[in-house]
């Protein structure tokens, strides 16, 4: 090998990874041994050719790496770039005394994949046992990485006892693998180091690279045209490309049989295709060290919500699933139990999975949807998935298989992962309503010991109320086709409401009231908090009530209706939504004096007069057995953002809306509430003006004409929508 040539063409291969989109992970790095190794790598893609010497040489900046490759690339400019990288042909007669002289000597390190070949389907194991499925059949994995790595370490012991026992066959050996100097081989091992690659997502579609083969390339095949699809859009659209060293394997503490030490210390001449007669012995140790390293590739597999998706929707019993469902079942897959499976999990598995049961923000339910959509897997009616089973059962062409099935090759990925697997069924054969309480359960313990932790951590003498003030609450109905969510507004607590939750109980209705981060503690608590904890407490709230009730109608007071409607906006699911006395303007003089406030705190902390801050204002309350009689500052100003954001997304409300308003609101500017009303894109939207003077209509006389405006509402969304 040049390693002029070799260092010149990984500068490239830097610059093409910096133009790359997609983002590498390395972990287990510090399980690289010193010493002669052989990574063995799953073999998904051709780019892992190019790019993983570069990536493994930064790594351990010490040796070359260099790689086994597919005959079949050694062509044109590909096969120029391939030799200047270290790559050596699996047809290279000279192949195998290369690696063992480069290993022997520390020359190199050596990537081979054990595969043998690309496994697009990703199909790895059958009934058990390693097999790989390819165009042309099925076989086991090769052991050639474990052969060489024991032949390596074989003339490694061979050397050092011919030097002391047999000096003529000693000499030999070093002008065969070219030793200069016998003292660093023997000081010296060799490891088999095994490496796990996960793509995510895997996505084939037309890019920009398959457009320019299709101008440039005559008679392109398809398999060169599939190819550039999936691995073009993987380099230009970017993919997370998790990579996990494992633990490595001394190969030495593998050459212990009897027939083995006596050909090591035999004192006769070996050349080096010589059959030997520990060959037996030797190809028993082979296919050992090759099952572990198998098992040790693929137990890496980096788990992510494609897999969860793909493989709940294959193992799900039945032909037709609820989209809701399938959420449902992956978020109770993620949080009840997967970690102790021992997986590898991406990071987005270990973030909160709320968003998989409300707005799914990340987009990662719908794109998997619309591309196992798209590919035939499934067929949507209406809120409905039908699934064909075939496509996750049938044999399909080996070379298309990324880009015409790609949810069975997500799903053969994880096949491996005993415990998931049984982990995934378990989940996918559950009943569903066991699954709705189980999650309705879950968010409701969470509800209360957050509050109780709260409690205890802000409580303060005076100015806490008592704790069934702020403790959430459900209301039971007596049907569940239609469930209230009903929110609190701000410095209030649910107490603040249950006069109308009850009332919408006594009316068949259930009813859930959670309690908004920071409330119903002490304003201590809620100068800590912004709006998006607002928004994830009402977020658990509509998982609560989505999972006792099959529809749901979201509603709120002041914030609290802010909040209503920033979820109806989210959420596409919801059969309606009421907003009473809704901010969108503000009248109090506080909220005014926040800007003015704010500039001085800011000064006074630049200075470090932090004594001087005015954290709080006072607040006069019209409940004050509910309400805080102080106001954060802090809590004015996540007001204010809650507002803005939710101020675009109006237009996008499309289901019924019931907007009430108090005529004389001195807290909210009942201008605001109208121009609310005319900016939501429902068509079925009511505003309701009372003749009241005060912000606090749901509470105090007067407020059951509210109740029955909201309730007369929710009939006519049964009556008419349902």
């Amino acid at each position: 090998m040049n390693p002029f040539a070799y260092r010149t063409t990984s500068l490239a291969i830097k610059t093409l990874s910096s133009l790359s989109k997609a983002r590498i992970n390395i972990h287990g790095k510090e399980n690289i041994p010193c010493g002669s190794i052989i990574f063995v790598i799953n073999h998904f893609t051709r780019i892992e050719t190019l790019f993983l010497p570069y990536h493994i040489y930064k790594l351990t900046e010490k040796l070359p790496v260099w790689s086994l490759a597919d005959y079949s690339l050694f062509k044109g400019a590909l096969g120029s770039l391939l030799d200047k990288l270290g790559a050596v042909s699996t047809k290279n007669p000279d192949r195998d005394l290369l690696i063992v002289k480069s290993l022997l000597t520390g020359e190199a390190s050596w990537i081979i994949y054990p595969e043998g070949l690309m496994v697009k389907t990703k199909k790895i194991i059958e009934k058990g046992r390693f097999m790989i499925s390819y165009s042309g059949g099925k076989r086991p994995p090769h052991t050639g990485a474990a052969a060489l790595a024991l032949r390596t370490e074989f003339y490694r012991q061979r050397l050092e006892r011919m030097s002391q026992d047999y000096p003529d066959e000693a000499k030999r050996l070093k002008e065969l693998f070219q030793i200069d100097s016998i003292e660093p081989v023997l000081g010296n091992n060799t490891y088999i180091v095994p490496v796990n690659l996960t793509y995510y997502p895997i996505r084939a579609k037309e890019n920009a690279l398959s457009n320019l083969a299709l101008k440039l390339v005559e008679d392109i095949s398809e398999r060169m045209i599939e190819e550039i699809m999936t691995e073009g859009t993987m380099l230009l659209s970017g993919v997370d490309v998790d990579i996990r060293f494992g633990k490595p394997i001394q190969v030495k503490q593998c050459l212990k049989g009897k027939a083995i030490e006596r050909d090591i210390r035999v004192q006769r001449k070996i050349n080096f295709n010589d059959t030997l007669p520990s060959r037996t012995a030797m190809r028993k140790e082979a296919l050992k060290i090759m099952q572990c390293y198998m098992s040790a590739i693929y137990s890496m597999t980096t788990v992510n919500h494609d897999h969860l998706f793909a493989s709940i929707l294959k193992l799900f019993p039945f032909k037709r699933i609820k989209e809701y469902d399938l959420r449902r079942r992956v978020f109770v897959a993620i949080t009840a139990g997967l970690v102790e499976t021992g997986v590898n999990l991406h990071p987005n598995l270990r973030d909160d999975q709320l968003h998989l049961l409300t707005d799914d923000r990340f987009s990662q339910f719908a794109d998997f949807i619309n591309v196992a959509q798209e590919k035939g897997v499934i067929k949507r009616n209406g809120k409905t998935l039908e699934k064909d089973r075939s496509k996750f059962s049938s044999l399909f062409d080996f070379h298309q298989a990324r880009i015409e099935n790609p949810i069975a090759v997500i799903a053969n990925e994880v096949e491996t992962l005993t415990l998931l697997q049984r982990h995934v069924r378990r989940i996918a054969w559950q009943p569903g309503f066991w699954l709705r309480r189980k999650i309705a359960r879950h968010f409701m313990k969470k509800a209360v010991f957050e509050f109780e932790e709260d409690y205890d951590t802000f409580f303060k003498d005076g100015e806490s109320k008592k704790k069934d003030v702020g403790m959430p609450f459900l209301v039971k109905g007596k049907s569940r086709g239609i469930g209230v969510l009903l929110v609190h507004g701000y410095m209030a607590a649910p107490l603040e409401v249950k006069g109308l939750a009850q009332y919408l109980g006594r009316r068949g209705l259930w009813v859930y009231v959670p309690r908004l981060k920071g409330h119903g503690t002490s304003p201590d608590d809620l100068a800590t908090r912004t709006y998006l904890d607002w928004v994830t407490s009402v977020d658990e709230g509509y998982a609560v009530i989505r999972s006792l009730c099959r529809r749901v109608v979201v509603g709120g007071f002041s914030t609290g209706a802010g909040l209503a409607l920033d979820l109806s906006a989210r959420v596409e699911d919801l059969a309606g939504v009421f907003a009473i006395s809704a901010p969108l303007r503000l009248q109090d003089l506080s909220a005014k004096f926040v800007p003015a406030v704010d500039v001085w705190n800011r000064l006074m902390k630049r200075f470090k007069l932090d004594g001087a801050k005015k954290e709080f204002v006072e607040n006069q309350p019209e409940n004050p057995h509910i309400n805080y009689s102080r106001n954060p500052i802090s809590g004015i100003r996540e007001l204010e953002r809650l507002m803005n954001s939710v101020a675009p997304k109006l237009p996008s409300i499309q289901v019924p809306v019931l907007v009430a308003q108090s005529r004389n609101d001195p807290v909210v500017d009942p201008r605001g509430s109208r121009r609310i009303f005319e900016r939501l894109g429902s068509q079925d939207k009511k505003y309701a003006l009372f003749n009241f003077n005060r912000h606090g209509i749901l509470l105090g006389e007067g407020a059951s004409r509210v109740y029955d405006a909201i309730g007369n509402f929710i009939e006519h969304i049964k009556k008419d929508h349902f």
